[in-house]
């Protein structure tokens, strides 16, 4: 796998991706997702290829305070190979370097092999409650 910054023209792979690994929902435009990120350090949103295949893809944030994980997926060919562990390594390097002190993510509680996953990679359940307030309908 070979890790790079997203192009224009992965959108219509990566949204694939994400729906083929159940990430989207109805309430969540992924287009706008795309858009979004590429507004805000566009650079560290990434996509793990062979060829030129897009098969994985990461979004990571940082907001001074915490960094955070949002879009990780591996196309279900190429799971249990590394490469969602190599993903999260970069981003734990791009974060650490940018001076960030700690990464949240949030999983979906009925995501089973997702949370084994970061269990196994060293991530821990914090305790806290996720709450969320939509400011724009993506409609």
């Amino acid at each position: 796998m070979q890790i790079r910054p997203f192009r224009d023209s992965d959108e219509a792979a990566v949204i694939a991706l994400w729906e083929a690994a159940g990430l989207t929902r109805s309430w969540n435009d992924p287009r706008k997702d795309v858009e979004r990120k590429r507004s805000v350090r566009p650079e560290w949103f990434l996509v793990g290829t062979v060829g030129e295949a897009v098969m994985a893809s990461i979004m990571i944030g940082y907001d001074g305070h915490r960094g955070w994980i949002n879009y990780l997926a591996v196309d279900a060919a190429h799971r249990n190979q590394g490469h969602a562990r190599t993903l999260m390594r970069e981003a734990e390097r791009l974060l650490a370097a940018a001076g960030c002190p700690k990464i949240n993510l949030q999983i979906r509680s009925t995501n089973a092999s997702v949370i084994a996953f970061y269990q196994r990679i060293g991530y821990l359940q914090d305790d806290v409650v996720s709450f969320g307030h939509r400011l724009i309908a993506d409609e």
